[in-house]
């Protein structure tokens, strides 16, 4: 029997953003037993914290999807974090929490009003996407290529492959074609006005943001459109802070095309993107695996 939360991310309200389950200790239990239950839980992810291998990190967790494990993934990475100091965890260095994953060493850090951000992980891939890839997108997106403004591979572990369209309008009024290719890992983002950030925003739901994210994805034969997406944001931030359409701080809309008002904040400091966002726990009990 383990204590067990289910904590809903990027959001200040519960039931508005991306829900993550969180096992709060998977000593023990064989890597058939874990991906069963993340399969049965049928969120897009489940994770298991465990004691951490390298001595600088407060805890190590596994993440997993319905039929798979990730190396990374963001909003795992705040939820985890979010049950952990919940259920009593104590970092080494107060106000920083290190996370050991497949991906390696992810540094959190947590403000005055208890937000959690990570600095965003390397890209695994980057640069030019083909057009052959950008053909496959369009079919998917059912848009002609004319309507998309640039493309990039961004992966820092999932496989984003990121597209930038218009405007954050364009990006809501997609209707995509699951069917339309096998497998794909797609990212669309759109600014309101494209390449006009505006303020700081306050955080509050109804407010505006800075631009409008959506995330696509089909895997062994499941197609769905992820709420939001902590690493297509943190590769998106890399992508369009490094070429100059957005200047930090800016913060993303994700999650409006399903009823959801995830909100992701996005600073750049002291050398790093940090990828930031609130979470509430929505359920609070033990599981027995």
């Amino acid at each position: 029997m383990s204590a067990f939360k289910q904590v809903d991310v990027f959001t200040k309200v519960a039931y508005r953003g991306n829900p993550v389950a969180v096992v709060m200790d998977g000593s023990g239990i064989d890597d058939e037993a874990l991906q069963r239950f993340a399969n049965w839980t049928n969120l897009s992810e489940t994770t298991f914290v465990l004691p951490p291998t390298d001595p600088t990190a407060d805890y190590r967790v596994r993440i997993f999807t319905t039929d798979t494990e990730l190396p990374f993934a963001g909003h795992p990475t705040i939820g985890t974090c979010h049950a952990w100091l919940e259920d009593g965890g104590q970092p080494k260095n107060p106000g920083v929490v290190i996370q050991e994953c497949a991906a390696g060493l992810i540094t959190l850090r947590q403000d005055d009003s208890g937000r959690l951000a990570f600095a965003a992980p390397p890209l695994t891939r980057s640069g030019a996407v083909d057009e052959d890839d950008i053909s496959m997108t369009c079919r998917v997106l059912g848009i002609d290529r004319s309507e998309i403004v640039d493309a990039q591979w961004a992966d820092n572990g999932p496989g984003w492959l990121a597209v930038q369209l218009i405007d954050a309008d364009a990006v809501l009024a997609l209707q995509p074609d699951f069917a339309a290719v096998e497998n794909y890992d797609i990212g669309v983002v759109g600014a309101a006005p494209l390449g006009v950030v505006g303020p700081s925003r306050t955080g509050d739901v109804d407010a505006p943001t800075d631009i409008e994210v959506r995330a696509f994805f089909r895997s062994s034969g499941q197609a769905a459109e992820d709420p939001v997406t902590g690493s297509l944001n943190a590769a998106l931030a890399q992508w369009l802070l490094g070429n100059g359409t957005l200047t930090s701080p800016y913060v993303a809309s994700q999650g409006t095309a399903l009823g959801r008002a995830g909100r992701v904040y996005v600073e750049e400091a002291d050398g790093e993107i940090w990828v930031g966002g609130d979470a509430v726990t929505c359920i609070d009990g033990t599981v027995n695996l």
